[in-house]
């Protein structure tokens, strides 16, 4: 791991990777977040924020829809295409307050979510609860369940012997089924154990993560291992212990 790297996720200063080109917004949340104790780095454009990624491995990216040349949407998309920025969690800034912009936010690879105009406290929550849940358990260094493994010091998630590529929600959703498998979780549970109590995220956000989840662990036609239970909630069970009559999709 370089200094970058350590610098953007040890348990020291986090350094805040802010992509916005409205100035004064910059200002205003480089203020707050240094107050907090944060190291910020601000960019205003996609591809200035895609390097800046790259180089500081920042803890967290705060990302904002509407941007010159490049939208956030497209910026997201390619942080997580990228071997050294797919695991950073993003929280993504805009004035589109529309569900179905916020379902495309999600769906782009955005950890979370807030519209414009926002209160500074309830950004500071949300980062907050994101980065608590960036680590990995300290009890253990791997889960498995079936033939899929999860190595929680490397970040790595494997099936049937191939990598499976998670953004930072689909990972604490995996490991926190994997470490109760079998178990029905509903949608209220998972968003308090996944998003945090302190944070005000809709149920259907939920719904987005788990199909997100889905796609990425049954790749290849494999059997789906990730059961809905109509009107409950969803649960890790294997294959055969899947009812076809429940609902596969979100």
């Amino acid at each position: 791991m370089d200094g970058g790297d350590k610098a953007g996720r040890s348990s020291g200063r986090q350094t805040v990777l802010i992509v916005e080109d409205e100035e004064d917004l910059v200002i205003m949340l480089t203020y707050n977040l240094e107050r907090e104790g944060y190291t910020v780095q601000s960019v205003a454009d996609g591809d200035e924020a895609v390097v800046a990624a790259g180089e500081h491995n920042p803890a967290i990216i705060i990302l904002d829809w509407m941007l010159p040349h490049k939208s956030g949407l497209d910026i997201c998309r390619q942080l997580r295409r990228g071997a050294k920025t797919r695991d950073i969690p993003v929280i993504m800034l805009t004035a589109r307050g529309e569900e179905a912009d916020r379902i495309r936010g999600l769906d782009s690879g955005a950890d979370d979510y807030i519209s414009k105009p926002f209160s500074i406290v309830e950004l500071m929550a949300r980062i907050r609860a994101v980065l608590r849940r960036t680590g990995p358990s300290s009890n253990e260094d791997s889960l498995e369940f079936g033939d899929t493994r999860m190595d929680l010091v490397a970040h790595r998630v494997t099936r049937a012997g191939r990598d499976i590529h998670l953004g930072p929600t689909e990972f604490r959703l995996l490991r926190h089924f994997m470490q109760y498998p079998g178990r029905v979780f509903s949608r209220e549970q998972l968003l308090d154990v996944v998003w945090g109590h302190d944070v005000y995220v809709e149920p259907r956000t939920v719904d987005v993560h788990i199909r997100r989840l889905r796609k990425a662990i049954n790749d290849g036609d494999l059997p789906d291992i990730i059961r809905t239970v109509r009107s409950a909630g969803y649960a890790l069970d294997r294959p055969k212990q899947i009812d076809d009559s429940d609902e596969q999709g979100s």
